[in-house]
């Protein structure tokens, strides 16, 4: 399926401020073995964009500018072992079991970023998601403040008109299946600032229903005003409205007619669903019968740049996310500098 006008002209920017840059991020892939991985590899190497490390079972031949490492036979393997069990010990790891789970490819990535030995993680090309974001969860802090782990799908559109220049931010797709209130306000603000941040534009978010505005009365409307409640309370600047259906809050004569006097009805850039099944439902739908394309999917919460692909990604999908995580990377060494 090709990629959307508006998907390629931001790829492109991205790849433009990368190549640009003098320091390359270094981004490590725990499934180094895949072939997929080793093409997307060689090709962001080859457009010399970051730096990728590979961790592989065995010896491989890689393109130059592409790092292999066996994280077995690796000189720092004492110290993520050691970091993986001051971070869990609490929980009854000891330091042999730490050693051995050190040793596993997604632990190993993931112990590689928080130790600040890569700038962040590409994983899930050949691993189940549950299982790379529990070596995620048990390896990475989380940011001050946080205590939920969302993603954030970042889709492209046919229609520029739409959100973004044709950018539309979904979440949350991938991880938390039925959120409190509390959690699916951390969920919006969490999609915000991927919007702010990533996209470089003003986040203007939309807790989407069934209902708009009162349409209908339902304790799972009563639901998403709750969280709206909480997200106005703790980030009163955000752009926030809800609820509101998808049409009033993508489309302008919708959003008048529906919710008037909404700042956010009919012109949102981030749409926050009420729960897994709708919002998986919802960008797949969106991807395969309006020829969206799926640019990556954002872990958020975290202190560190590590995002997921899913097992049926193409080496394409695997570069436009090593490309927004060196991204992600690059911005948080210029905000921190």
């Amino acid at each position: 399926m090709r990629t959307p006008e508006s998907g390629v002209s931001f790829m492109a920017r991205l790849r433009e401020r990368l190549r640009a840059t003098p320091s390359k991020q270094r981004i490590v892939f725990p499934e180094g073995d895949d072939t997929r991985v080793q093409v997307a590899a060689g090709q962001l190497a080859g457009e010399g964009l970051l730096k990728p490390v590979l961790l592989v079972s065995s010896a491989l031949e890689v393109s130059a500018g592409v790092e292999a490492v066996r994280p077995e036979e690796s000189p720092q393997l004492g110290k993520y072992a050691r970091l993986l069990w001051e971070r869990r010990r609490s929980r009854g790891l000891s330091e042999m079991e730490a050693v051995e789970q050190a040793a596993r490819p997604l632990y190993f990535a993931a112990l590689m970023v928080e130790a600040g030995d890569a700038e962040g993680e590409v994983a899930g090309a050949v691993h189940a998601t549950a299982d790379a974001v529990q070596a995620i969860m048990h390896s990475i802090e989380m940011l001050p403040g946080r205590s939920l782990l969302s993603s954030a799908h970042l889709l492209a559109v046919q229609d520029r008109s739409y959100g973004c220049d044709g950018l539309l931010v979904f979440a949350d797709a991938a991880l938390v299946v039925r959120p409190t209130p509390i959690e699916l306000a951390e969920i919006a603000i969490a999609a915000a600032d991927v919007t702010r941040t990533v996209l470089e534009t003003e986040p203007l978010v939309a807790l989407l229903s069934f209902s708009t505005k009162g349409s209908a009365r339902h304790k799972e409307v009563d639901r998403i005003l709750e969280a709206l409640r909480y997200i106005k309370a703790r980030r009163p600047e955000l752009q926030v409205d809800g609820e509101l259906q998808a049409d009033a809050a993508l489309l302008l004569p919708a959003g008048r007619s529906k919710a008037p006097g909404s700042l956010v009805a009919g012109r949102a850039n981030t749409l926050v669903f009420p729960d897994l099944n709708s919002a998986n439902i919802g960008y797949k739908l969106v991807e395969r019968l309006g020829g969206a394309a799926l640019l990556g999917v954002i872990l958020e919460g975290l202190s560190r740049p590590v995002n997921i692909v899913s097992k049926g990604c193409t080496s394409e999908d695997i570069v436009h996310t090593a490309i927004l995580t060196a991204t992600q990377a690059a911005r948080a060494q210029r905000v921190g500098a």
